[in-house]
This record gives C-alpha cells, structure tokens and sequence, in this order.
C-alpha cells in the first residue's frame, strides 16, 4: 500500500483514482524531491477518490444542472455562499464586500434570497479567484460541501473511500479543499491506522460554518486531534478564497500553520503539492 495518501476536494465529479493519480503523484513527488531530496516511487503515492458519490449511479453523464440563485438554500449553502463572497473582498479589489451599501448581502436589508445570492454570484464573477466559475459550477460546489456535512451517505461512503487506500505502510495524509475535512473526519475515526503526518493544503476547517459540524464535535472551542497525528502542517496560499480561515492552530491546537504562494491559482491542487513546503511537510513524515 502507499506510504503517502492524497485526498481531493471538490472539481473532480469525473475522475477516478487512478485518473487523477496521473497528475497528482508525479506533482507530489516533484514536491517531495524539491522540498526535500528524498525520491519516492510511483507506488508511494495514491489517491483516495469520492468525487462520484454526489452524484446517483449512472447520471454522471447528464452534467450539472442549470442552477441559478433561485437553487441555492437558505442556511448552510448561502452561508457558506456569503463566507466565499467576504474572503475574495478580502483579498481582491475588484470584488466589494458583502457589507457594503448597495450589496444586498444579509436578510435585514429586506431583500428576498435569491436577491442577495445573485448579488454574491456576480461580484465572485467578477473576481480573480471565480471569475472562471459559472453561476451553476459554484451552486454545484455549495450544493455538494453541505450535501457532505449533513447527508450521512455522503460523508460516510467519501470516508470510507478514503480507508480503502490506508495500509500498513501509510503514513502521511495529504488533504485538499473539503478534502481535507474527510480525511480529518476519517483520521478521528481510526486512531489505530498508522498515519502519523496530516498534511492539509487550502483546507475550510477553520471555518466556523464547517468547524462546528465536524465529526466529533469541538469542545470548549478546540476541534478534536485527529487520531494518532504527531504532526499537522495546515498549508495555505493568499488569496485562496476556499481556504478562507488561513490558521488553524487557534482552533485545534498544535498544527503548524505556513503560507505559500502558489501565483494566480491560488487554490490549485497540483500547485500546493509541487511547492517545496508541502515537500519538506511529507518528507518528514516519511524519514
């Protein structure tokens, strides 16, 4: 079994383990060789794939729907929608903030929901980071993080993918996105796997919207440590929207939080894991 295990987050629906371990093993390598020196095998690295599990079996080849502002929810999907909008004002001029005048944000300036989601939808348009996202592909995205926080089919069979790909000679995780919420989730459900090393790139789970619902829930404030982890290195790039809460020490304690950059893609997976930092993050865990 591999000695390291990738974990993907959303944008991969019509992948496959092997599919993306084209791409994301020779990245990870080429970030563990740079990083570090240390050469790993093809057989070193695998991917634990869940992409298919948002959709039902055999309508992945009907595409996403057309959704619009009209689908998205009222709670935890405009919630989330609106987290998205704030962090990109945050770092990208172009983008006005969702508590400005005129912005049509929140529900007591008297607007109907799909309103204020419209609102979000065209100012992310407009940004760096979106500005590549149709209005459905961002309602898809928002659809399926809360489909994984509150639908137990979802997390559980995303979960469970991941503890295929965990053997005997795991000993790093590499989480991506929402990714990196399964894989934390899975890691505090099997404190006996031999992981020792949590690698998280451009993880949300600091986020409030998503640090409150994790499995198990936070005590007191603090997230659970996640298994038999002896080290948690949370890597994020400015300007990765997704990521939003940049550290994640405050909430679980004893994670090295770094910064990286990874240029005008600032959420890409292949750029977090062919960074140096992430390299010398793994090897670590492997020497």
């Amino acid at each position: 079994m591999a000695r390291v295990v990738v974990v993907h987050g959303i944008g991969h629906e019509w992948s496959g383990s092997a599919l993306m371990g084209r791409d994301v093993a020779p990245a990870l390598r080429d970030g563990v060789r740079q990083g570090s020196g240390l050469r790993l095998d093809e057989e070193d690295v695998a991917c634990a794939f869940y992409g298919d599990v948002f959709f039902e079996e055999g309508t992945r080849s009907l595409g996403v729907p057309p959704w619009d502002e009209h689908d998205v929810e009222e709670g935890f999907e405009a919630e989330l929608l609106t987290a998205w909008w704030a962090a990109a004002a945050g770092t990208d001029p172009a983008v006005t903030a969702p508590d400005e005048r005129g912005t049509r944000a929140f529900p007591g300036a008297g607007w109907l929901l799909s309103q204020r989601v419209r609102s979000a939808l065209d100012a992310l348009s407009g940004s760096r980071f979106f500005g590549t996202y149709s209005d459905r592909m961002m309602v898809f995205a928002l659809k399926q993080v809360r489909r994984y926080m509150n639908e137990p089919p979802v997390w559980q069979e995303a979960r469970a993918r991941v503890t295929e790909e965990i053997g005997p000679d795991t000993r790093v995780v590499v989480a991506h996105s929402l990714g990196s919420v399964v894989a934390y989730e899975a890691l505090c459900e099997h404190p006996e796997w031999p992981v020792t090393d949590f690698v998280t790139v451009g993880s949300p789970l600091g986020l409030s919207l998503i640090f409150n619902r994790l499995s198990p829930l936070p005590e007191e404030g603090k997230g659970a440590w996640p298994g038999g982890i002896r080290r948690w290195t949370n890597l994020t790039a400015p300007g990765d929207v997704v990521a939003v809460v940049h550290e994640l020490a405050p909430r679980f304690g004893g994670v090295a939080d770094e910064s990286l950059d990874n240029g005008l893609k600032p959420h890409s997976l292949l750029r977090y894991l062919t960074a140096r930092k992430t390299g010398r993050a793994v090897a670590e865990g492997l020497m």
